[in-house]
């Protein structure tokens, strides 16, 4: 598969990365509308394993069926689409080499405790990966937690395996823990400092969340204030996370959360493009919608990363 340009200048940041998994990394930036243009969409349906059937699935009863997804990501022309185990399962073989489709290797839900810890279950494995010819694992980290060392470990040995046998690596770096306050999950010193996190451990994708202009850190709040970082709009804390992230070298995709307004969904489409961040991994913003309406919306965000909107 040939890559334009702008494809081929993103993999040139993958400087010690094998030929198969840059081969991956290049199926999923070559694939869909988004195809060549260096930017992506994703859909991830790891949902039902976090919140439960019914508050993932019940708004749009079409969604508790797992081809449905496949084919919603197809049709709408997206670069990839995400899932634990099960559900990329039964619908790997309907659906093979249509889309590439990345495996969540882990996973929590929300049954346990309070007291449990923030932490997630490793659910399935490189050679998952493998046998349904995923572009990439997919795996989750809390920096914040007090078990974030022992995913930093369980990710590291991961990510060595799936390079070795060419396979990508996408890391959702979501901060959440003891250490942290709730204004402090979203706040951006703690978002870009996921970012660098992600990146370091080796991921070719980092998936975090758009973050307000809230410090959390004192130490990292005095560096803010007197280096004059900007971090006034939505687009410029997005550029501030891509510089966390090696300078730019390495792809940043921003979850798109809970359902809410269209305009809302568009307008931090158009932060995450002026920020110069790669794109979107959005999933019940759209799945929890009637099947026209998703398309329609993934449709204008497809138009928002090429400046057509």
């Amino acid at each position: 598969m040939r890559a334009t340009r702008a494809v081929q200048k993103i993999l040139a940041g993958y400087e010690g990365e094998t030929p198969g998994v840059k081969g991956k990394l290049r199926q999923m930036l070559m694939t869909g509308k988004l195809g060549g243009t260096g930017k992506m969409v994703i859909l991830p349906v790891d949902q039902g394993f976090e919140h439960g059937p019914a508050r993932s699935f019940a708004p749009n009863p079409a969604a508790y069926d797992p081809h449905y997804h496949y084919q919603l990501a197809i049709d709408a022309g997206l670069n990839a689409f995400a899932a634990p185990l099960g559900m990329l399962e039964a619908g790997a073989d309907t659906f093979s080499g249509q889309i590439p489709t990345i495996l969540k290797a882990n996973s929590a839900n929300s049954l346990m405790s309070s007291s449990a810890g923030k932490n997630q279950a490793v659910t399935a494995s490189v050679d998952d990966a493998l046998r349904l010819g995923c572009a990439a694992i997919g795996f989750t980290i809390y920096p914040g937690s007090d078990m974030a060392l022992d995913m930093f470990e369980e990710i590291s040995a991961m990510r060595e395996e799936a390079a070795a046998k060419g396979v990508a690596t996408v890391i959702w770096s979501y901060p959440r823990g003891e250490a942290l306050t709730k204004d402090g999950e979203t706040a951006i010193d703690i978002a870009a400092y996921a970012a660098q996190i992600a990146a370091l451990l080796g991921a070719h994708v980092i998936k975090i969340k758009l973050s307000t202009d809230h410090l959390e850190l004192k130490e990292a709040k005095k560096v803010y204030e007197d280096e004059k970082i900007d971090i006034s709009t939505q687009a410029a804390r997005v550029a501030h996370c891509m510089q966390a992230a090696f300078n730019g070298r390495r792809l940043v995709v921003f979850s798109g959360g809970a359902k809410k307004g269209e305009n809302s969904v568009y307008d931090d489409a158009r932060a995450i493009r002026d920020g110069g961040g790669n794109g979107s991994i959005i999933g019940r913003n759209t799945f929890q919608r009637p099947r026209e309406e998703a398309l329609k919306m993934l449709g204008r965000i497809i138009d928002i990363y090429k400046g057509r909107d």
